[in-house]
């Protein structure tokens, strides 16, 4: 049974940074795509970071226009975990953080994904 449990969102103010994780469990970890999504209230879940790993070590990372340049995504490959570092909040990026995996090469659809977490619920004041 696979499972994505994220963690560490919460009620910030504007300018300051939060750090996401995704623990995953029940899945070859090294073999998937690992993306982070986001959900305004009334907004549909949009992209925001991916990252996989193209070979010993190495990995590419995919970012939204929106948050490129302040957020940083990375994984540990032994711990089965995905990161997400949020620097330089703005209001507009409140909403739920979703992780989600899948297996290919490309993770910027919604549609594409295997499996998806519960969210974390990450809140910027003004």
């Amino acid at each position: 049974q696979v499972q994505l449990v994220e963690s560490g969102g919460g009620l910030v103010q504007a300018g300051d940074s939060l750090r996401l994780s995704c623990a995953a469990s029940g899945l070859t970890f090294t073999s998937y795509l690992m993306g982070w999504f986001r959900q305004a209230p009334g907004k549909e879940r949009e992209f925001v970071s991916a990252i996989r790993r193209t070979g010993h070590n190495t990995y590419y990372a995919d970012y939204a226009d929106a948050v490129k340049g302040r957020f940083t995504v990375s994984r540990d490959d032994a711990k089965k975990t995905v990161y997400l570092a949020m620097n330089s909040l703005k209001p507009d990026d409140t909403a739920v953080y979703y992780c989600g995996a899948v297996r290919g090469s490309d993770g910027r659809r919604v549609g594409q994904y295997d499996y998806w977490g519960q969210g974390t619920q990450v809140t910027v004041s003004s």
